[in-house]
């Protein structure tokens, strides 16, 4: 900032210096200044014109400077960074202390030198010019960044969303049952009462819940018929795999995603896999998706079975609350439910918007 586009406001009930500082600011370049010999229309003036620089006079009549800088220091149009030059004929040092507790910037003593006032203001000017570009330099940068940020967390996102397709692909044909089970997991966190950006971390987290079926042989993925004892514990392994690729990241949806990956598949009871635990150990994110993984399952064809009905596989949800799901999940979930469903009674899983294919 240059003297000639910045503005300044003068507080002094002595009318002479007002009009004697006015003349020596001009000649600064200052581009506006405004003055005022009431003490009690500062804060109005300060908050209207927003100076770049103020000159206040510590002695006068209704309120005194000091209690002027502290309304004008409390004011919301005061970024805290408006220098507030105080004018005094006291050279006390106990009141610039207290003057400068409250805020003030600088002193200029009376009778106020000419040379002095325009070099302090010029010098003020300057600095406050500074900062401002300083301030828009940081907020240039923080736009920058967030849209980087934002790149990138897009860019990301579409390439954990490939690899979740591939790894689905190869145990559902049309790809979709993640995006279901995403869907159906972040509608589920908000009903839990989760925020919303829980909620939208969970739903992209949950579509990698079964990424570790990339290390599953297709015999066993597409095996139309019932597994070994061998091949359902190859089959469970798909938790630790996914869990393993997911390990060690930064972010938070890495770190949700691994969670799930790893814990989907655990029972409230612990007689799940692959840790046994049990209750309120098992992180909340696989509680939430071992429901909605489940429902979604069962609701779609799978290489060997047909898909259950809406009714049916509520009812198994419902009596495996407390048992295989956490009750409060489960509740959540049929309250879900029962809202779609109270206008379309008997409808296939197909009508459901919110766990269709896109």
């Amino acid at each position: 900032m240059t003297a000639d586009t910045g503005s300044a406001l003068i507080i002094d009930d002595d009318q002479q210096v007002s009009a004697s500082l006015s003349r020596v600011l001009r000649k600064t370049g200052l581009g506006a200044i405004v003055a005022t010999s009431d003490p009690t229309r500062a804060l109005e003036l300060f908050e209207r014109h927003a100076p770049d620089v103020v000159l206040l006079d510590l002695h006068m009549p209704k309120l005194n400077g000091f209690e002027v800088l502290e309304q004008l220091r409390r004011s919301s149009a005061c970024d805290g960074k408006v220098p507030i030059v105080m004018l005094t004929g006291d050279d006390d040092s106990r009141q610039k202390l207290l003057a400068l507790s409250k805020g003030a910037t600088d002193f200029l003593i009376k009778p106020l030198d000419t040379t002095e006032v325009m070099l302090r203001v010029r010098a003020l000017l300057e600095t406050r010019g500074l900062e401002r570009r300083l301030a828009d330099q940081n907020r240039t940068l923080e736009v920058r960044i967030t849209e980087r940020t934002k790149a990138l967390e897009v860019s990301q996102m579409e390439m954990l969303d490939r690899l979740a397709t591939t790894a689905e692909l190869r145990d559902d044909d049309t790809g979709q049952h993640t995006c279901r089970v995403g869907r159906t997991a972040g509608r589920l966190a908000l009903a839990l009462g989760m925020s919303e950006p829980a909620a939208r971390i969970i739903d992209p987290a949950a579509r990698l819940h079964d990424l570790g079926k990339i290390g599953i042989p297709d015999s066993i993925l597409r095996k139309p018929g019932a597994l070994t004892q061998e091949e359902y514990e190859l089959m469970k392994s798909h938790t630790v795999i996914g869990g393993r690729i997911l390990s060690g990241g930064q972010s938070p949806l890495i770190q949700t995603a691994e969670r799930i990956a790893l814990h989907h598949h655990e029972r409230w009871d612990g007689m799940g896999y692959p840790t046994r635990l049990a209750g309120a150990d098992i992180p909340i994110e696989a509680r939430i998706v071992a429901v909605a993984d489940f429902f979604d399952a069962l609701t779609h064809d799978r290489p060997y079975r047909p898909a259950f009905s809406v009714d049916r596989t509520v009812d198994m949800i419902r009596l495996s609350s407390g048992l295989h799901f956490d009750p409060e999940v489960a509740n959540a979930f049929l309250e879900l439910v029962a809202g779609e469903l109270q206008y379309l009674v008997g409808t296939p899983a197909s009508r459901f918007d919110w766990w269709q294919d896109d």
